[in-house]
């Protein structure tokens, strides 16, 4: 019977979790309520008490309550909620998470989710999954519904809305056990014998992690192309982090672009940190290192009038990266890289880093890619390898070069440091 964790506070949202329960008990779910309130439970006897939760953040759920401070409870309970939630799963005890509630309930319950592996389902039904919601999912797969209405009893509009979140959540896990993916480590048996390999992708580098994908599944990898759109870059850093990867193809860095200028798509702090966390090789290269990314044109900040604009389609308008801020970009690279221990190498294509930035095309500027490749190869560490080919990033070679870089990196073991130092190297020629 697959195992569903109710997880969210029960003096204030009991009589909606009790019908959830209901709900998903009449489905053939084994359910476990978890109440992660300061106050005594309403409506629903929990099956794991509030002072459990509290325990494992080291505090006292009386304390809590009578302080009166309810973002110190709010916060202390959310971590209480995801040391026990990671203990049932590692237990067996989880195969899938349903939350619901407010602002204090969503940021509560999802801390618990993230703390789960990829691949274990994990629903939260909120009354803010209708806005920006990036804080709450971070880089994991949690699913977020809007409630409609505030969750506040069970009426004609809430139950139909909690009825479906129990049957999504039912049906999930059910589908997980019998399917045999099981509660999520985030790989099934089909990719129990090949290695995982996490690439970054933009429209403008699809052809050359295209070329790199199909000759590292030749390889006999499973390749995970990320979309390089913030989360995506940052989703697979936490791969890396969690140990599910055995390398990384960092084709597409163009996150730090949009962190340095103010585009829409900047990733975290942590990017290009993932697999030195974790000690596995990486291939790291500067696809898309021309481009800010913005919404339609008229959602472009004033401040950046006279810019050189691509309209990408009509929700994305690229703005053209200038020589100082190519220059910059290159500096930080090289910085977050050269702090990486595990095997890593850096390709440069001297004739473009994007489709539109080869010659004849609107983000040609030789200037601006100079000035990121010499900051990149005056800021590397000399234990940092650098490749360099005379030919732009989608060229066919260049991207096999890389694939088979990063393979010949994994199958020498990929942690130790490399042992002869950088140098350049000339790479493949168009």
């Amino acid at each position: 019977m697959p195992r569903v964790v109710l997880l969210g506070t029960l003096d204030t949202k009991g009589t909606e979790y009790a019908f959830l329960r209901d709900v998903l008990a009449g489905a053939g779910v084994d359910v476990t309520v978890v109440h992660a309130g300061v106050f005594a439970a309403s409506g629903i006897s929990p099956d794991i008490d509030h002072q459990e939760v509290a325990r494992r953040a080291g505090a006292d759920v009386q304390q809590l309550a009578s302080a009166g401070d309810r973002g110190a409870a709010v916060a202390a309970m959310a971590e209480g909620a995801a040391t026990l939630v990671a203990e049932l799963h590692a237990a067996g005890r989880l195969d899938g998470i349903l939350g619901l509630g407010g602002t204090g309930g969503t940021a509560l319950a999802t801390r618990a989710m993230r703390e789960l592996p990829v691949g274990v389902p994990k629903l939260m039904v909120s009354t803010v999954a209708s806005g920006d919601t990036r804080q709450y999912v971070g880089a994991l797969d949690i699913a977020m519904m809007y409630s409609v209405v505030d969750i506040a009893g069970v009426n004609k509009i809430s139950r139909r809305i909690l009825a479906n979140a129990a049957g999504a959540m039912a049906g999930m896990v059910t589908i997980g056990a019998a399917s045999g993916v099981g509660s999520g480590s985030g790989s099934g048996a089909e990719s129990a014998d090949r290695p995982l390999v996490g690439a970054t992708m933009f429209g403008v580098t699809t052809p050359c992690v295209q070329a790199a994908r199909r000759h590292l599944e030749d390889l006999g990898y499973e390749v995970l192309v990320f979309h390089a759109t913030g989360t995506g870059g940052d989703s697979m850093e936490a791969l890396a982090r969690a140990g599910m990867l055995a390398g990384v193809l960092d084709i597409t860095t163009t996150e730090l672009a949009d962190e340095l200028v103010g585009g829409v798509f900047p990733a975290g702090p942590g990017r290009l940190g993932g697999a030195g966390a974790a000690g596995i090789p990486q291939v790291v290269s500067v696809g898309a290192l021309d481009m800010v990314n913005f919404g339609p044109p008229d959602t472009v900040p004033d401040r950046f009038s006279g810019r050189t604009f691509y309209q990408h389609n009509p929700s994305v308008t690229l703005m053209r990266t200038t020589v100082e801020e190519c220059a910059e970009l290159g500096r930080r690279l090289a910085e977050r890289v050269g702090a990486v221990e595990s095997p890593v190498t850096v390709f440069l294509p001297l004739r473009g880093v994007s489709l539109i930035d080869t010659e004849g095309q609107p983000f040609h500027d030789p200037a601006a890619d100079a000035a990121l490749f010499d900051a990149i190869r005056s800021g590397l560490p000399d234990r940092v390898r650098l490749v360099e080919s005379d030919t732009d990033i989608n060229d066919e070679a260049f991207a096999v070069q890389m694939a088979q870089a990063l393979h010949e990196a994994i199958a020498a073991g990929g942690h130790t440091r490399n042992a002869a130092g950088r140098g350049t190297e000339k790479g493949a020629s168009a």
